[in-house]
Parts: C-alpha cells; structure tokens; sequence
C-alpha cells in the first residue's frame, strides 16, 4: 500500500492531459464537479457515479460513549456522517491491483 494522496491540483493536470482543455478551464470543471458533489450532500441527497460508487448522508443519534483513556462515560451527540460505497467495478479494479502488485495469490 502506498501513501501517496493525489491532490486537487493532480487531479485538475489529469483533467488538462485527457480531455484536452486548458489548466484553467480544467481547474474551472473540477471545481464545479466537486461543488456540484458537495452541495447535494449537504442537502441531504444521495450521489451516485456509475462504475465508481455512491456517496450517502446518513444521520446517526446521540449515544454513550467512553473515554478509553479515562473509562468515563461520555455522551456522543447527534450527527450527520458521509458514507461511502464503492461500485462492484472499482472494488475489483482494488483487489485486482493488490493481487498484481503482491504477485496473485492473496
């Protein structure tokens, strides 16, 4: 496993490379994919990109937790977290790449 984190600005040169646009037009459609992705997650709806995943906002209730260092009983408040959930593609593309780079077997 790698620890490399591919950045906004990777992502926008990605975009210049394969479509063909300039790096600000590219930049400018990054933007607007991310903004777009983000605002309907804030609002609450669902985002599903075929051959990749679903992203999701599920709301999940106050509960007791405990401080582990402590073992004090804390309360947990109710909160709104980001699901995600990869496509059968993309989770064979991932197992697939770890069975090359491992050398097959697992």
């Amino acid at each position: 496993m790698t620890d490399k984190t591919i950045t906004r600005a990777q992502l926008s040169e990605a975009v210049y490379q394969e479509v063909g646009l300039s790096r600000n037009e590219s930049a400018d459609l990054l933007e607007a994919v991310l903004d777009e992705i983000s605002g309907a997650l804030a609002k609450g709806d669902a985002v599903k990109i075929s051959s990749f995943g679903s992203f999701s906002v599920r709301s999940k209730g106050q509960r007791i937790g405990r401080n582990p260092k402590t073992g004090e009983e804390v309360p947990i408040t109710p909160r709104r977290v980001l699901v995600f959930r990869p496509s059968q593609l993309l989770k064979k593309k991932i197992n697939d790449g770890v069975a090359a780079k491992s050398g097959g077997a697992k």
